[in-house]
């Protein structure tokens, strides 16, 4: 078995807010007067829905200063680095910072130049992908599109959140990113079912499906996302511990393989679940007993499906190829 920290990768779902360490957090907080619980120290793993949205609120409520976003961006850049991935599209909810802190530019500016820095220091190309709740208004989905528009390093747009709330609302803002030169991609497919990716991949006007799991539960729609050539961003040890998978052995990644989809690895929220990328493709081996070839596999559709230009794509696949060849 080679080793998988040494398998070149791409990362296409993962939310910077959910990479942030404990001693960081604690740090950061300690500085902006926030008190940290005890209990989130390394390797804690929160035990449901509620912790979870807890923990994700207290990381949010921790980031107050430029400071602070160029830190967790550029550590995001070392971590992942170590993991093998050379290049990503991180998730970042950049318009809610913005109006939470009264400085609509100052984190997506800061997690930027946090990049370019982690960039210059460990080699790692990272793209941002901004992200809007689907709770939230039509009106800050437009001041994200506005933000993405003025950075070249934003390559998509999309929706995440709650996904029983409906995508229709927002057709005219990713149709306006489209027309844009912007990538879309939305969440859909892990909470809800065949409908919210009916939406997605029709008037959501969706390029990859972030999560995209329920596509099972229509043998038509399996066919009209294999036929398309729609990408889905899995991310098993995230379903598990969200409870959208009862266990890894029960997650429905072999009959997405089976069903000629084409399935890429990810980690969604690696910090908050204890596991980074080359730690999900670890137990992806260990799980289904997937071989060097299969893993390679997988991380060749994570290149293939990323937005990454082709000198780039062309590069990583070379060094796919060579991990597999020694």
């Amino acid at each position: 078995m080679r080793d998988l920290l040494k398998l070149p990768k791409a990362h296409l779902h993962v939310h910077l807010e959910s990479t942030v360490g404990w001693t960081t957090l604690w740090e950061i907080g300690k500085a902006n007067g926030i008190e940290i619980p005890d209990h989130l120290r390394e390797g804690y793993v929160f035990g449901g829905f509620a912790d979870f949205f807890a923990q994700n609120d207290l990381v949010r409520n921790c980031l107050l200063t430029a400071g602070d976003f160029r830190r967790v961006a550029y550590e995001y850049c070392r971590d992942e680095a170590a993991q093998g991935t050379r290049y990503a599209e991180l998730s970042f909810t950049a318009a809610a910072h913005g109006e939470r802190l009264g400085d609509l530019d100052m984190p997506l500016v800061a997690v930027l130049e946090g990049l370019a820095e982690g960039r210059r220091d460990f080699g790692i190309e990272v793209r941002l992908l901004l992200d809007h709740s689907r709770r939230r208004s039509v009106e800050r989905a437009w001041r994200t599109l506005d933000l993405a528009r003025r950075h070249e390093e934003v390559v998509a747009v999309g929706l995440a959140g709650d996904e029983a709330f409906p995508g229709d609302p927002f057709v005219e803002v990713f149709a306006a990113a489209r027309d844009a030169g912007l990538h879309v991609v939305h969440h859909a497919g892990e909470a809800e079912g065949a409908a919210s990716i009916r939406q997605a991949i029709t008037s959501g006007r969706t390029e990859r499906l972030g999560h995209g799991v329920r596509v099972l539960d229509d043998p038509d729609l399996v066919a009209e996302v294999r036929d398309r050539g729609i990408p889905l961003e899995v991310c098993l040890s995230s379903n598990v511990a969200l409870g959208f998978a009862p266990s890894l052995a029960e997650h429905p990644l072999p009959r997405l393989r089976e069903a000629g989809l084409k399935v890429t690895i990810n980690t969604d929220i690696p910090v908050m679940i204890g596991t980074p990328l080359a730690g999900e493709y670890a137990r992806i081996r260990d799980t289904f007993g997937y071989d060097d070839a299969a893993l390679a596999d997988l991380a060749r559709a994570g290149v293939d499906a990323s937005f990454a230009p082709a000198d780039m794509k062309a590069r990583l696949h070379a060094e796919i190829d060579a991990w597999l060849s020694h």
